[in-house]
């Protein structure tokens, strides 16, 4: 069989591929490093989905109110040593407007100027009660008050989560309660948490999982806090031509139908597929829980909703069963700013079952929860995931840091402003240059698909070569090699990095391409290379119906 032999032995292959992606990513990148030291080798890592752009604009009116907030505290209490006072409220809002008009200059003043009209025009906000939020929030002089999120920030960033998740056309007005938290990792952490605290889910219940899928959802609910028995919603659609669309038909949509299944968790759009739930299956599935499983909890995560013009979230369509986590991590290039935001509707399936779960229990949760009210019956879900990410006995010291409030609140405001949308058609046109560039190096023509996000690209290795040469090629590639071959062979032979669809509940023989992460024109030497070491498995294959 003429193909390069590998360091790495395919026994070991078959130990690294139990692990998660993310870790057997470590092993490859050695590999990778190890290649790049010889002559005119780059390693190119598409393995993670850290972006390579930021959003500068709201940065750079971050560090203006920054400015600000320094002279606001220098104002009533100036030392030599460097000790200053606080912000007072008294006036700010006139001192705020002489800032700006003398620092007109300044970077992000017109973000500043737009945001805090855009608070008074719009939401009546009393313009020192806002401009003293503002100055507290970039000073960080306070504990967060209210704990869950800042009053007038949450009203702002509440505008952007209806204009990005839902169209700016909620299906059924009214008002979903924000909490502010430290990215989707933390919002995972505490919905799932909470959900058990609080017995809306017990150990070993049935849940549901949309896969393939983001590893950690596959891996958190088999740990022993939790053990719960997964049933597996395949996306697993293909369009006419056989390609696969990543989409899920009806027949595993219907499997939500079992009232026996408490939680169904998603990442949309996906990830590693990066395709959103088509306009077809989100009727089905709203169709299927109304209908057949109406208290099914759900748990979507859009962080990637962003890049898909139209996006619309499960939380419009079922906002009373739907906890929507967003993260402004990918959007505006801030995965170290650690931001993000819980969404759950003021009328939720989650406060009535709490209503409704058995006396013995209502008695052990108003224990727990008796020293933050007089009446802890009736306290929300979403102020209990406050209360429970503080261990409940900390509540008062709970809530994301006012800076990185600021933060959020600037990003949304840069999105909510930006009324001819510059900023979302240039971040998305990057992203689908790159996916563009990537099959363009495959010699595959790119289809045509409104739901694609393409912050990632799936590439099925197993698919291709069903179409191209049969079954005959697929038995030889599932006899010869393991299903992470693939990647390995990159690594080791051209200095890339890429993850293994198998590791994401996909397919086996598909390997994940972040297009957020590198240059425009590496994405065109990943799908050159990788389109040569498709034709090596071929070539092997031909060598040995010759023999």
């Amino acid at each position: 069989m003429d193909i390069e032999k590998l360091k790495t032995s395919r026994r070991r292959e078959q130990q690294l591929e139990q692990l998660s992606p993310f870790e057997l990513k470590d092993s490859l990148i050695t590999l990778a490093s190890d290649q790049q030291k010889k002559p005119v080798k780059t390693m190119l890592n598409a393995g993670r989905g850290n972006p390579n752009w930021t959003a500068s604009t709201p940065r750079e009116a971050f560090f203006t109110l920054g400015q600000f907030g320094i002279e606001e505290c220098k104002r009533n209490m100036s030392h030599p040593s460097g000790l200053s006072g606080v912000p007072q409220k008294e006036g700010i809002a006139k001192r705020f407007e002489a800032f700006l008009k003398e620092h007109n200059n300044y970077p992000g003043v017109e973000l500043l100027k737009g945001m805090y009209k855009y608070g008074i025009n719009k939401h009546s906000f009393d313009p020192d009660a806002w401009v003293f939020e503002l100055a507290e929030g970039i000073i960080g002089d306070q504990y967060p008050s209210p704990v869950r999120m800042l009053k007038h920030t949450e009203v702002i960033v509440h505008d952007y989560i209806i204009q990005e998740m839902c169209g700016n056309e909620p299906s059924r007005g009214g008002k979903f309660d924000l909490f502010a938290v430290e990215g989707g990792t933390a919002a995972m952490c505490y919905i799932f948490d909470s959900l058990i605290e609080n017995r809306l889910l017990k150990k070993g219940d049935k849940i549901a999982l949309g896969v393939p899928v983001f590893t950690p959802y596959l891996e958190i609910p088999e740990l022993e806090r939790y053990n719960f028995k997964v049933t597996y919603i395949h996306g697993s659609a293909k369009d006419e031509d056989g390609n696969s669309t990543f989409q899920y038909p009806d027949s595993e949509l219907d499997k939500l139908g079992d009232k026996s299944i408490k939680a169904f968790f998603i990442v949309n759009p996906s990830n590693p597929t990066s395709v959103e739930i088509c306009d077809k299956c989100r009727k089905y599935l709203v169709k299927v829980v109304k209908n057949l499983n109406p208290n099914l909890m759900i748990l979507t995560d859009d962080v990637y909703g962003t890049f898909v013009n139209g996006f619309r979230s499960l939380m419009n369509e079922l906002p009373q069963n739907t906890l929507c986590v967003y993260s402004f991590s990918k959007y505006f290039g801030a995965t170290g700013w650690r931001l993000g935001v819980i969404a759950l509707y003021e009328d939720n399936i989650y406060d009535d079952m709490l209503s409704a779960i058995p006396e013995k229990d209502k008695e052990k949760l108003a224990k727990q929860y008796e020293s933050l009210t007089l009446y802890p019956a009736r306290l929300k879900f979403i102020d209990r995931l406050v209360a429970d990410s503080r261990q409940v006995a900390l509540n008062h010291t709970a809530g994301l840091s006012l800076p990185q409030q600021m933060q959020m609140l600037l990003f949304a405001s840069f999105a909510l402003l930006d009324k001819e949308n510059n900023y979302k058609k240039a971040c998305n046109d990057l992203i689908q240059n790159r996916y563009n560039l990537l099959w363009e190096g495959l010699n595959i023509p790119v289809t045509p698909d409104p739901e694609r996000a393409a912050y990632y690209s799936e590439i099925d290795l197993r698919e291709w070569a069903m179409k191209n040469y049969g079954k005959e090629f697929v038995a030889f590639l599932e006899k010869n090699f393991e299903p992470v071959d693939i990647v390995f062979r990159l690594a080791e032979l051209s200095s890339i990095v890429l993850l293994n669809g198998g590791g994401f509940a996909g397919p086996e023989w598909s390997v994940r391409v972040s297009l957020a992460n590198l240059n425009d024109e590496d994405y065109s030497i990943i799908g050159k290379e990788l389109a040569e070491t498709m034709q090596d498995y071929v070539d092997a294959w031909k060598s040995t119906l010759k023999k």
